[in-house]
């Protein structure tokens, strides 16, 4: 295990990659910046999460800015990074701290909101050193070869990381398992000549590296058929505030109406909440994939005297929103055909 454990910090050393949350003052990480990015890469990949990175850090210093700024401008800052739950848990979180202070142990973190059980290892490690695994998608795949296991349970890998764990340098431990995972025991064609741990590597003596650890196998995405309904009058359009806890909580967003039997009846309903004739034009239809879900949206659009009718640009809304605007921008009117839809 010694040298399993010297060949791996040996490589990570001097092959980690410069990225901004890991420059370290006096000797640690801010915790303030671990956190806050590893809440940005649970869904997000790393080139895109040093940039929402640098952006949060210029607008919210410190955590208590964070704390302080009202969720709209936490919202808008995240907008286009996806899974908008966390920035909610992240504003929340933030605020808990503030009050609370930065917890100082993993089990502390794991109280906030928004932090699991990888989340909370991976901080606690990173910028106080806790002898605590992480295990991550990375990880899973590295224990895995590494062990010849092509179906890896919970259990058995955190009990297996943790046992793996050098706990004088608990931190960069965790993050060269990522590091690997990341660069060298990637999920397809790993390098595995170039992998430092080869030689303890049961997957690469069995040469089974390719099948092993197997696939997950992915919920069923569900398909969600809707209208929009763009009410505009030039570049202004009416937005509304999606319900907090419901899916995109908290962002505004075009109005939207399910369909239960056909499009049109969908569009009638639309026009009657918002009490004009159903003289709407049709614009085109956005297809929108959202974790488990894919939107089907067909979208129409109706000159309206609507108040409160603001540029989109002032609010914080979803990508799906955004390219239902973009059929607007771009005025592809075309003459309604309400036929394929009856």
């Amino acid at each position: 295990m010694n040298r399993l454990q010297e060949a791996l910090l040996s490589w990570y050393d001097p092959h980690a990659r410069v990225l901004p949350w890991r420059i370290a003052k006096a000797g640690s990480r801010d915790a303030y910046h671990v956190w806050l990015s590893e809440i940005l890469l649970q869904q997000t990949q790393v080139s895109r999460g040093v940039l929402y990175f640098e952006r949060f850090l210029i607008t919210f210093p410190t955590m208590q800015d964070l704390a302080a700024a009202p969720l709209e401008t936490v919202l808008k800052l995240w907008e286009g990074a996806g899974y908008y739950a966390r920035a909610r848990n992240l504003h929340r979180a933030a605020q808990i701290m503030a009050q609370k202070g930065l917890p100082n142990s993993s089990a502390a973190w794991l109280e906030l909101p928004g932090v699991g059980r990888y989340t909370a290892a991976a901080i606690a490690s990173l910028s106080g050193n806790e002898a605590v695994a992480a295990v991550d998608g990375n990880v899973r795949r590295v224990l895995a070869r590494l062990h010849n296991n092509p179906s890896p349970l919970d259990p058995w890998l955190w009990e297996t990381a943790q046992a793996l764990l050098e706990p004088t340098r608990a931190g960069a431990w965790n993050e060269a398992l990522i590091e690997l995972g990341a660069l060298i025991c990637t999920p397809k064609k790993p390098k595995c000549l170039e992998c430092p741990i080869s030689n303890f590597c049961q997957a690469f003596k069995a040469q089974t590296f390719n099948h092993v650890p197997v696939p997950k196998i992915r919920a069923k995405i569900k398909i969600v058929q809707a209208v929009a309904l763009l009410l505009h009058q030039q570049q202004h359009i009416w937005l509304e505030l999606r319900p907090k806890n419901g899916l995109l909580g908290g962002l505004y967003g075009v109005p939207l109406e399910p369909v239960q039997t056909t499009v049109l009846a969908a569009l009638e309903m639309l026009c009657q909440k918002f009490a004009v004739a159903n003289q709407a034009v049709y614009l085109g239809s956005v297809s929108h994939t959202m974790t488990h879900r894919q939107f089907e949206i067909e979208v129409f659009a109706l000159e309206s005297n609507q108040p409160d009718l603001v540029l989109p640009a002032s609010r914080a809304i979803a990508n799906l929103d955004r390219k239902i605007l973009v059929l607007l921008e771009q005025g592809l009117f075309v003459t309604p055909s309400y036929k394929k839809w009856l």
